[in-house]
């Protein structure tokens, strides 16, 4: 190879080596951004959990459930972490011993001979008997939480849901103070600001009061949704052409997250649902507020409707 190919090859290798490194630092910075914009949204969010006004939605390193914050979900919460998990953990705990029990106690080198016991009586009966009643433990507490939940107190407020692809519409009735309806989408997140959660926020929230129970009229208009906030306790399913109902009673202003929690399509994972619950005084404002703001645009719209025709 003559000298000049040498230093063509060289000259090649110091490129390629030059683009590899490039591509190197790229990446590097990359990820220097990403973990920069991850701290400073979970600093965020950990400060605003702190002050108590949002809901819903899972921290960093989180473990347990997500905190109710209303009769039914703290209900939800007694039943799993105070019924069922110790049940869990009882019975591991008793067939992880039983089965070392068998292995150290029933092994060849301990138990030469096998036993011929065919059936026993007393144990065929324990072993039919204890689980019934922990059937029964569980079914009493499981039996009052969904009474609970289907049997719906008289509610000082209505919400309309519909579920579509992919966002969800709220309707206020007139009949109690509201005659109108709007869109709620999820946020691009060039549209975030400062605090808004990253697939969580959306550009028009449903707002209620404090310390009212609300009744929430969920249906859609294409597919089959799930409408889905774990603080308040409630998953109810959006069915074309029905009309399902469920309820809620928020106990503290904040901010509450949820999602819609059924496959429904390419974007079902970016249909957010927020509810602001706030002081009665603040919902009659932005009742008065809303009435104008979105009746003016259901107005605007049907005109044009009628304009194209």
């Amino acid at each position: 190879m003559s000298p000049g190919e040498d230093a063509a090859k060289c000259s090649r290798g110091a490129t390629r080596a030059m683009i590899d490194f490039s591509g190197v630092a790229r990446a590097a910075k990359s990820a220097r951004t990403g973990l920069a914009a991850f701290a400073a949204m979970t600093s965020a969010t950990a400060a605003m959990a702190a002050d108590g006004g949002v809901f819903g939605h899972a921290l960093p390193g989180q473990m347990k459930l997500i905190e109710g914050e209303t009769p039914i979900a703290r209900e939800i919460d007694f039943f799993h972490n105070g019924v069922l998990l110790p049940i869990i953990v009882v019975i591991s705990l008793f067939v992880l011993g039983l089965l070392i029990y068998v292995m150290v106690r029933f092994n060849e080198k301990a138990n030469p001979v096998p036993s011929r016991t065919t059936h026993h009586a007393l144990l065929e009966v324990a072993w039919t008997i204890v689980p019934v009643l922990i059937l029964v433990v569980i079914a009493v507490p499981s039996f009052r939480l969904l009474t609970h939940q289907l049997v719906l107190p008289k509610g000082d407020l209505t919400v309309k849901v519909t579920g579509k692809q992919w966002y969800w519409s709220y309707d206020y009735p007139k009949d109690e103070g509201g005659g109108f309806g709007f869109d709620s989408l999820m946020k691009d997140e060039k549209d975030l600001k400062p605090g808004d959660l990253r697939l969580l926020a959306v550009d028009n929230e449903a707002v209620v009061p404090v310390n009212k129970v609300v009744r929430v009229q969920v249906t859609a208009a294409d597919v089959i949704h799930s409408f889905v906030i774990q603080s308040f306790g409630i998953r109810i399913d959006a069915v074309p052409g029905r009309l399902n109902e469920t309820w809620f009673k928020a106990e503290k202003e904040g901010v509450y997250y949820g999602q819609c929690s059924k496959i429904c399509g390419k974007d079902h994972a970016f249909m957010p649902i927020v509810f602001r619950v706030v002081s009665e005084q603040k919902y009659a404002e932005w009742l008065a507020a809303a009435k104008k703001k979105y009746a003016s645009a259901a107005d605007r719209a049907v005109a044009l409707a009628d304009a194209s025709r």
